[in-house]
C-alpha cells in the first residue's frame, strides 16, 4: 500500500489539480475511464461539503493498493456553515456512486469524509 497526503484550499481553482491527481492515482490502481470520473466526482463533491461546513482548507490522504481509499477532513476552526439543499444533493451522489461513504460530524457539522472504491 502506498499513502499520498496533499492539504489545500478548499477554493476553485484548486479543485481542477486534485481533479487531476485523483485521476492519476485511480490510473494507478486500474480504473476504467467511468470509474475513474466517478471517483473524482466523489472527491470533488467532498471538497464541497466541507467547505460548506465552513472550512478554509482540506487534507486529503489516498491509500492505493488493491482498492483506493481516500479521506478528506477540514483544516483548521471552520466559519459559519452554509445552510442549503447543496450538501443533501452531494450525500445522495456519494450514496449513489460509492454506496458506503463515512461522514464523522460533530455537532451538525461534517469535518470528515471516507470512502473505498
Amino acid at each position: 500500500m502506498n499513502v499520498f497526503t496533499i492539504e489545500l484550499p478548499l477554493e476553485g481553482e484548486y479543485f481542477t489539480t486534485v481533479r487531476l491527481t485523483t485521476g492519476g492515482l485511480c490510473a494507478l490502481v486500474g480504473f476504467d475511464p467511468d470509474s475513474s470520473e466517478d471517483f473524482k466526482v466523489c472527491v470533488t463533491e467532498s471538497l464541497l461539503i466541507l467547505k460548506r461546513n465552513g472550512f478554509k482548507r482540506a487534507s486529503i490522504r489516498f491509500e492505493t493498493g488493491e482498492a483506493l481509499s481516500c479521506t478528506l477532513a477540514g483544516v483548521g476552526e471552520p466559519s459559519e456553515k452554509e445552510e442549503g439543499i447543496e450538501d443533501e444533493i452531494s450525500y445522495a451522489l456519494l450514496d449513489a456512486l460509492l454506496g458506503k461513504v463515512d461522514f464523522e460530524k460533530e455537532n451538525g457539522r461534517v469535518l470528515k469524509i471516507s470512502f473505498v472504491a
